[in-house]
């Protein structure tokens, strides 16, 4: 048997790659202007999709927005009119930064804190990173 042989024959015998198509996205705002208030009806639904607490996520949008921000049931009321793009953007940031895993790219994450430090930990891979 030659080389080009036993090649083809491991190669027969590989595993199939499946390529993993399952995407993590964030669900879309949805709000409405009111007056000087923006108001997202799905906050909590975004927060509960993303596994963080909506106080946290309410307080980086207040940071990010430049705008104070109150939580009445599952909505979200910001003082200010912001479009749904610009909040969508500031959620992906936030997603970005303190969701997503560095290492292995899965939304498998908690926010541990060890002391003084907090941590970004990958439940998929074990990966650990001190969060800002």
């Amino acid at each position: 048997m030659n080389y080009e042989e036993m090649l083809k024959k491991a190669r027969e015998q590989l595993p199939e790659i499946k390529k993993d198509v399952s995407r993590f996205e964030v669900p879309r705002v949805q709000g409405m202007v009111q007056g000087n208030k923006t108001i997202i009806t799905n906050f909590g639904k975004i927060c509960q999709y993303i596994r963080r607490e909506c106080k946290d996520l309410l307080k980086y949008l207040n940071k990010e927005l430049a705008a104070p921000a109150e939580m009445h049931g599952q909505k979200a009321i910001f003082i200010g009119k912001y479009s749904s793009n610009t909040i969508n953007e500031k959620i992906k940031k936030y997603v970005k930064e303190y969701v997503i895993c560095r290492e292995c790219g899965k939304p498998d994450t908690k926010i541990v804190k060890e002391g003084r430090i907090t941590f970004l930990k990958c439940g998929a891979c074990g990966a650990k990173y001190p969060l800002r």
